[in-house]
């Protein structure tokens, strides 16, 4: 058990910061605010009012048609004062940009058709951070608020009802059909009976829990599909507990579908198998992929099924990963694959940018340039006393790119980086020690300790500001702040950066429910009775995959990997949104880690480019990632080690409270 005493006050609670939209206001003429100075309008009813107004209206035109020498009448009090209608704009002014309201920035289609496109990914808010940290973000309230909900569908690993239930909007909320589906499949378990209990006293509310066949598996997943009143669809995929922490001071993020609307009545008849499979990234691959994840939850989910089958996903941008407990084989024509051999599968269809293609004359590059895979969770399982899981089927997983084999030679294959916090930093946390039990490692064993032996090469800091660390502190590389170095991780990232030591440019990102581990991940590769080959997997977990070729193409039918636009994804720090007028410059070295040199001709023109060629050159697409943590990454220094839940940390935190576990 845990036990944590202090005798302080808890902060005061901070509402969730908003951005206020720019609105149009009419405001009224300087003759009609002068008017109101001058006349005695008397305001006990709006009636009495018109009625004033009218009247003096009548006197003063009387004088002046009579040859009066008063003050002449505007010739807009001769008729009723209304404001005028709005101008309809299609695009921001140059130089101004639009402003919505966070819920809504995040609920825009990610893959719109500007040259700059925002983080599919958002950052939940932070109660205790101020506006400009919690720009572009996204609360539970926002998600869930909106009065058009006639259905919610909610999967978690840990769920606080009343804090659930108070999200929706109070005027609909007791008639919202609300389904929990949760893990707890034993019927003494306390959390089972809790959920329970404190469900009794919502009709409206159904409780599910998932089939989980293997007994060290957990319902890890995070996800929330909402069905609307206008036959709209949306799927938000996360990394929170519906549980108050961890939507008020510990970092989290949420891809957020676009609304997906009905099908067509031909397109729902029109389901026939014969055609060739989806393409990775699309949205129809992502439909075959989200129903057979739901499948697995058997008779649980099935209303949930049919149901979306009528709606269409084609407006998706993404690849779900996905894991589901039990064996998998990886020889039969299953149309989805599960935990790193998704992850696997789906990479084969994402181009990076090779190292080798940089070099200059197919020469040796160098190390500087190397790729990079930098691995960013909240729990660290017990992965073996060596590294063979970790290299040989995770690393390796994640090393995968479009294109042959031959591409991917040791100066090729990325580098990996894990990011976890140290006991320092939790102690830091906004919410000091509390965070803590929500991030879980073990170093106590020996196995453990062999673990943390191999694991503490590849450990960098979260808040990368330790005093004691090696690299950032060190270096005149500026910090790009990404503004939650305070708020402590539980969201779970795993993105590869094209070039380890600029970070400029990004190959692709994964958010995920799934930590380091083998239960989220598989097992390495097995073989089942008939010797094919398998996967075991023992828990439930979900993301989604996302990569700059995604968002590339212009008219929205293209998919996969093979765009016709050239695409670049780039980190933005504090919004969701790139710089909209990079310089010529800039944009050439992030395309630049990709592409060999060019030489020009005579005429200052690029050799073998033609107008049109430079067109689309010019037109390159700029994809934001919304980054939670600071660039560049900070290495653990030689006695730092990872915060551990189950160890007693005596130190007292910034609120004066210490960490015992008993």
């Amino acid at each position: 058990m845990f036990t944590y005493r202090t005798n302080l006050l808890r902060y005061t609670h901070l509402p969730p910061i908003r951005q206020v939209p720019n609105v149009h206001c009419w405001r009224p003429k300087s003759t009609v605010r002068e008017l109101a100075t001058t006349l005695p309008v008397t305001m006990e009813n709006n009636r009495s009012s018109k009625r004033t107004v009218q009247d003096a209206e009548l006197d003063k035109a009387g004088d002046v048609r009579n040859g009066g020498i008063s003050r002449a009448t505007p010739r807009s009090l001769s008729r009723a004062v209304s404001p005028p209608l709005k101008k309809r704009r299609t695009s921001p002014e140059e130089g101004e940009e639009e402003s919505f309201p966070a819920e809504e920035q995040a609920k825009k289609q990610p893959c719109s058709y500007r040259r700059v496109v925002a983080s599919p990914f958002h950052l939940t808010t932070i109660r205790s951070l101020g506006q400009n940290s919690n720009k572009d973000t996204v609360s539970l309230k926002g998600l869930l608020g909106d009065p058009l909900i006639q259905e919610c569908w909610e999967f978690n690993y840990l769920h606080d009802i009343d804090f659930l239930m108070s999200a929706f909007d109070s005027d609909v909320r007791h008639l919202i059909k609300v389904h929990v589906i949760h893990g707890f499949w034993k019927k003494e378990d306390p959390n089972r009976l809790q959920i329970q209990s404190d469900a009794a006293r919502y009709p409206n509310i159904t409780t599910h829990h998932a089939y989980l066949p293997e007994p060290f598996g957990t319902h890890h997943s995070k996800m929330m599909v909402l069905l609307r009143a206008d036959d709209t669809a949306e799927i938000i995929i996360h990394t929170a507990n519906l549980i108050p922490r961890d939507w008020s001071n510990m970092t989290q993020a949420a891809w957020i579908s676009p609304r997906l609307p009905l099908l067509k009545p031909d397109a729902q008849q029109n389901t026939s198998s014969t055609r060739s499979p989806p393409p990775a990234g699309s949205g129809e691959k992502f439909k075959i992929d989200f129903l057979n994840y739901l499948r697995s939850y058997r008779a649980a989910c099935n209303p949930l099924i049919d149901k979306l089958a009528k709606y269409d996903f084609s407006s998706i941008r993404g690849s779900l990963i996905a894991s589901v407990p039990g064996r998998h084989s990886l020889a039969d024509d299953f149309a989805t694959r599960w935990g790193w051999a998704a992850m696997k599968e789906t990479l084969k269809s994402v181009a990076v940018r090779q190292a080798g293609d940089r070099a200059q004359g197919g020469g040796d590059v160098d190390d500087s340039e190397k790729p990079e895979v930098v691995i960013q969770i909240s729990s660290i399982a017990t992965l073996g006393s060596t590294d063979n899981w970790l290299k040989n089927t995770l690393f390796e997983a994640l090393s995968g790119s479009q294109g042959p084999k031959t591409l991917l030679s040791s100066k090729s294959k990325p580098d990996f980086k894990i990011i976890f916090p140290t006991p320092d930093e939790i102690r830091q946390s906004l919410d000091g020690y509390a965070s803590g039990g929500s991030i879980h490692t073990k170093i106590q064993s020996a196995q453990q300790a062999k673990q943390l032996q191999y694991l503490r090469p590849l450990f960098c800091h979260w808040a990368n500001d330790s005093a004691d660390g090696v690299g950032s502190t060190t270096t005149t590389t500026p910090i790009r702040e990404a503004g939650r170095n305070r708020a402590a991780p539980h969201i779970k990232t795993f993105i590869r950066f094209a070039n380890h030591k600029t970070k400029n440019s990004i190959d692709w990102a994964l958010l995920t429910s799934a930590n380091l581990s083998k239960q989220a991940w598989g097992d390495a590769q097995s073989k089942n009775n008939a010797g094919e080959p398998q996967v075991r997997i023992c828990s439930y977990e979900i993301g989604v995959l996302v990569w700059p070729e995604l968002c590339a193409d212009s008219d929205g039918t293209s998919s996969g990997g093979k765009m016709g636009r050239e695409a670049v994804m780039v980190p933005t720090f504090l919004t969701d949104t790139p710089a909209s007028h990079g310089s010529e410059k800039d944009r050439t070295s992030l395309l630049g880690e990709k592409q060999g040199p060019t030489s020009t001709s005579g005429n200052g023109e690029e050799d073998g480019k033609g107008d049109d060629e430079k067109e689309e050159k010019s037109s390159t697409v700029v994809v934001g990632l919304r980054m939670p943590y600071n660039l560049p990454l900070q290495r653990y220094g030689l006695q730092e080690v990872p915060w551990v839940a189950t160890a007693n940390h005596l130190e007292p935190d910034w609120m004066g409270q210490v960490w015992r576990h008993e």
